[in-house]
């Protein structure tokens, strides 16, 4: 596992990250807003540290479910 995290863990809680974009843009209902990953990024940690053609990613948010997707060739 490479990171495991929520949006309790973040700098900015969800309501003002939503409040500071609505202050540039305006948001419609079925707007996706991507925050980011909590727990971390690759950089830093080392070329191992990024994903390669044939890693598999595991993504599940409560209430949502869970994806499986098979990283390509860029």
């Amino acid at each position: 596992m490479r990171q495991n995290g929520n949006t309790k863990m973040q700098i900015f809680g969800v309501h003002h990250v939503i409040w500071y974009l609505s202050q540039f843009m305006v948001l419609e209902p079925g707007d996706v807003v991507n925050t980011g990953t909590p727990a971390g990024v690759a950089m830093g940690r080392g070329p191992g540290a990024y994903l390669r053609k044939g890693d598999v990613m595991e993504l599940e948010t409560d209430g949502l479910g869970r994806q499986r997707q098979t990283v390509g060739q860029a």
